[in-house]
C-alpha cells in the first residue's frame, strides 16, 4: 500500500512538474513577443522532447538550437514561432518546409495549416522524421528527400514556403513556386556569419515582390544537392 502510494505520488510530481516547465516556457515565449495565439498552442502541444536526440532531451524546455543527427540543428522555439508568426499563416494553407531536420518546426507548422511539404537534403533526416509525424498522427504532412535549392514544383505552387537554412540569396527557384501573394520567409546571409531574416511577399504575374528584412539570425547554411550517404 504504502509504495503503491509513493509511485502514485511520484508520477503526480513529475506530471506537475513538467506541467509547470511546460507553462513557464509559454510565458518565456510571450516575453519573447511571441503572441499569436494559434502559434502558442501549436508549440504547447507539440513535444518538443520528441524531436531531439536521447541524450539532449533533458534540454526540450530551453530556447535555443540543439545539435541533432547530420551535424544539424534544431531551431530554438521562440525562432520556429517567430518565423510562423512572420508568415500569417492560414488554416487552408499548404506550405512547403524546406529544411525538415529534425521535423520540429513542420509538426508544428502542421497545426496551423491543411497540409505541409517538407523537404531535406538528408535522407536519415526524413525517414526519422516520418516516424515522429506518424507517432504524433499528423497525417496532413507529406516528407521527402529533396534538394532544397530546387524545392517542390511537382506539389506547387504553395501558399507559403518556410526555409531553415541560410543561402546567400532567396532562391529564385523557391520564388517561382509561390502563389502571387504567396509569403517566403528565409534566412539570408553568408554561412558563419550573422544572417537576415527576411519576408518576401510574392506580386502578381509581371509584377515584383515585396521584401523586407525583419532580424539577424544564425542558421546552418543551405547546400545544394542531396547528401550521398545520408
Amino acid at each position: 500500500m504504502a509504495t503503491g502510494g509513493s509511485a502514485g505520488g511520484e508520477t503526480g510530481d513529475r506530471f506537475d512538474e513538467e506541467r509547470a516547465r511546460l507553462g513557464a516556457f509559454v510565458l518565456h515565449l510571450r516575453s519573447r513577443g511571441i503572441l499569436d495565439p494559434a502559434v502558442l498552442s501549436a508549440i504547447e502541444t507539440t513535444p518538443r522532447w520528441l524531436f531531439l536526440p536521447a541524450a539532449a532531451r533533458r534540454h526540450a524546455f530551453e530556447d535555443r538550437p540543439i545539435g541533432i543527427e547530420c551535424g544539424q540543428t534544431i531551431s530554438a522555439p521562440s525562432i520556429v514561432a517567430y518565423m510562423l508568426e512572420l508568415a500569417r499563416l492560414r488554416p487552408e494553407d499548404r506550405v512547403l518546409d524546406v529544411g525538415t531536420g529534425s521535423g520540429y518546426a513542420a509538426a508544428v507548422t502542421a497545426k496551423l495549416v491543411a497540409q505541409v511539404y517538407s523537404i531535406d537534403r538528408y535522407k536519415t533526416l526524413v525517414d526519422v522524421a516520418r516516424d515522429r509525424f506518424a507517432a504524433l498522427k499528423l497525417r496532413n504532412i507529406v516528407a521527402e528527400c529533396r534538394d532544397g535549392f530546387e524545392g517542390w514544383p511537382e506539389q506547387g505552387p504553395f501558399d507559403r514556403i518556410l526555409v531553415s537554412a541560410a543561402a546567400q540569396e532567396i532562391p529564385p527557384t523557391l520564388v517561382k513556386q509561390l502563389k502571387p501573394g504567396g509569403i517566403l520567409v528565409a534566412p539570408i546571409g553568408a554561412p558563419g556569419d550573422v544572417q537576415q531574416l527576411v519576408r518576401l511577399v510574392a506580386g502578381a504575374p509581371g509584377a515584383p515582390s515585396l521584401t523586407e528584412t525583419l532580424a539577424d539570425v544564425r542558421f546552418v547554411p543551405m547546400v545544394r544537392g542531396k547528401a550521398g550517404n545520408l
